[in-house]
């Protein structure tokens, strides 16, 4: 299995299509919401500011005594405990990521205060804890 994140950047915040593909084949699809991408050279991948860089990381899953099941990202530059972990807001009054992707089942302005967010984002994280195996490499486009 294959996990693939396609990127939009809006200025408040970095919204994905996050696919889980077995070969061609599409076996999930979510969406995902990150920090926005930040384009002033030296905040650039600053922790609680901008998104990760594109690439390609390998991924595992892990228990978090603060936040449940989710996955943990490996090498991401200058970061640290970069997760995959429920969560709806990246920006606005409530905040739950200083950097980490956030899954769910679609985009929508959940507590109407003009920030796109997630919905759903347990649901979406037990269809990702469910689906993908213990180990695995995500690449972010």
């Amino acid at each position: 299995m294959k996990a693939i994140m396609i990127r939009k950047y809006n200025p408040k915040e970095t919204q994905s299509v996050f696919l889980v593909m077995d070969g061609i084949d599409k076996y999930l699809e979510l969406v995902a919401i990150e920090l926005p991408r930040v384009v002033i050279p030296y905040r650039e991948n600053a922790h609680n500011v901008d998104c990760i860089p594109e690439g390609t990381y390998h991924v595992k899953k892990i228990v978090s005594p603060t936040k449940g099941k989710c996955f943990l990202l490996s090498d991401v530059p200058d970061r640290s405990m970069v997760e995959i972990h429920k969560g709806n807001f990246v920006s606005g009054k409530k905040v739950d990521s200083a950097g980490c992707i956030l899954p769910g089942m679609s985009f929508d302005d959940i507590n109407q205060d003009g920030n796109i967010d997630v919905s759903d984002s347990t649901q979406a994280m037990g269809k990702l804890w469910d689906t993908l195996p213990d180990s695995f490499n995500l690449t972010i486009l």
